[in-house]
């Protein structure tokens, strides 16, 4: 079976069943890392010399009969995620040589199961932008068409996974950034609600955001991923004493008397003509399956965008004040007559002009005489947000809407940054509801560009949206990139 058929549980049979080794299929992830990535530019770093190592721990372990789901399995792992002996650099330069003396918790997990990890995947700047071209080292491109970009922030993730660079990756969302980016690169990614995952070892963005979640070729697959990264984290104060189910159990379940909402301000002027009528479509194929479709509304929605950026930026400016070169990270070569300068320049060697935006956007709307006008204003919209999506999730399971307003773009695009923010207006509500969502492909445009719809379920509801999102798969024929 060549890799771009294999899914995880394909690669578990074939690893227990000794048709092929840990190694086998490590170096063919690498084989073709080596084909194709210097195009792709999905990888900051190739861990391969590390990988090989772990996949003869994971082959004896297998041989022993003692495999866990994950074992012998290759990983693509995004770049703010630490790892320890390995560079995190977040796409940055004022982290180009950090390399982390400790694991992520999620890490930890994937760890303590074998798994071989590939490398660590390209970003936006501290997961800051929606196209990975705000990356310091490598500006990914899209496998379906290399004259667009790939989505981001998990835009490396996404691209690996889609070009068979990778059959799962880890990656981050914080307003849209697991999503979106599945959703321009072909692929399913899913984003657990707030507090599920362990964001300890996780580069912080914005705290009240930011969830890890899992890319792959299909919902079941991630769900599978999310099996093990999932849990309790005595070291994230944030993280939910939640039990955690099988995510993959109701696979396979009928749709029929499911109720699915679409609210009328995500198919509203502003979303593409294509995109649009393939979601709706989609929509359609649910109701055929015996899912129940439910009209509703969601006004806060034209809000959206400003509350998410408030917020995010508000904490990403405290979240980075960190990087003084002093502690840690890139410190200025030049001559500095003070301690101030000695900051100052550091930091606007170290940031790109998107960062710094949003660090000025940030201390902007928290400083004295603004603080009520806007971020007070949008914790308060925060809570509208919350309660929007509560009424509506009193009548339905679940809610379908387009993932993105359109399919992916040029990088062109990107030097408009006011058009790019409000490129997230699909996205960033889950993220300020701190809701679970999925995006997985329900159809191609005239150019032949994937199109991505989500769904959004209830808090800690993830196998609710697996499944569903796997019952449309089931009925559904990717197009392949052609590499």
């Amino acid at each position: 079976m060549e890799l771009k058929d294999m899914k995880l549980r394909d690669m578990r049979k074939a690893l227990d069943s000794k048709q092929i080794s840990a190694k086998e299929l490590a170096e063919g992830y690498f084989d073709n890392i080596k084909k194709y990535d210097g195009e792709i530019k999905s990888y900051i770093t190739v861990t391969e010399e590390l990988a090989y190592e772990q996949a003869q721990k994971a082959q004896d372990i297998i041989d022993k009969g003692e495999a866990k789901p994950l074992t012998g399995i290759p990983v693509a792992v995004k770049d703010n995620i630490c790892t320890k002996g390995v560079k995190t650099t977040c796409a940055s330069k004022i982290l180009e040589n950090f390399i982390p003396p400790y694991d992520a918790t999620v890490m930890e997990k994937l760890n303590a199961q074998n798994i071989v990890m590939l490398g660590k995947t390209s970003m936006d700047e501290f997961a800051m932008g929606g196209s990975t071209q705000t990356s310091a080292f490598a500006k990914t491109v899209n496998p379906y068409n290399k004259g667009c970009v790939p989505g981001g922030s998990s835009g490396g993730s996404a691209a690996a996974v889609s070009a068979r660079l990778a059959p799962i990756a880890l990656g981050t969302d914080t307003g849209g950034s697991i999503r979106q980016p599945a959703s321009f690169c072909g692929v399913t990614g899913i984003k657990p609600t707030y507090s599920r995952v362990s964001r300890y070892g996780l580069v912080a963005f914005a705290s009240s955001l930011d969830q890890i979640g899992a890319i792959g070729l299909d919902a079941h697959d991630c769900g599978i991923l999310l099996n093990a990264i999932c849990g309790f984290d005595i070291h994230d104060g944030t993280s939910a004493r939640e039990a955690v189910p099988d995510f993959t159990s109701t696979i396979g379940e009928s749709m029929k008397g499911v109720k699915i909402a679409l609210p009328k301000e995500y198919f509203a002027e502003g979303i593409d003509a294509d995109v649009r009528e393939t979601v709706m479509q989609a929509a359609e194929q649910y109701k055929a399956m015996g899912a129940e479709l439910i009209e509703c509304s969601m006004p806060s929605l034209k809000y959206a965008v400003s509350c998410y950026y408030l917020l995010a930026c508000a904490e990403a400016a405290s979240n980075l004040s960190r990087y003084d070169g002093i502690k840690y990270g890139h410190r200025t070569s030049r001559d500095c007559d003070s301690y101030e300068e000695l900051i100052v320049r550091s930091r606007s060697e170290g940031f790109g002009d998107e960062v710094k935006r949003r660090i000025l956007l940030g201390n902007y709307c928290l400083s004295s005489g603004y603080y009520d006008a806007y971020y007070r204003k949008a914790l308060a919209l925060r809570q509208l947000v919350r309660k929007e999506y509560n009424d509506i999730f009193e009548k339905c399971d679940i809610i379908l809407t387009p993932t993105a307003p359109t399919v992916a773009y040029s990088p062109e695009k990107t030097a408009d940054p006011v058009s790019m923010y409000q490129a997230d207006i699909c996205t960033v509500t889950v993220n300020i509801a701190g809701l679970p969502a999925i995006s997985t492909t329900c159809g191609y445009d005239k150019n032949g560009m994937p199109i991505g719809m989500s769904l959004i379920g209830k808090k800690f509801r993830e196998q609710d949206i697996i499944k569903a999102a796997d019952a449309f798969e089931q009925g559904f024929t990717p197009v392949l990139p052609k590499m």
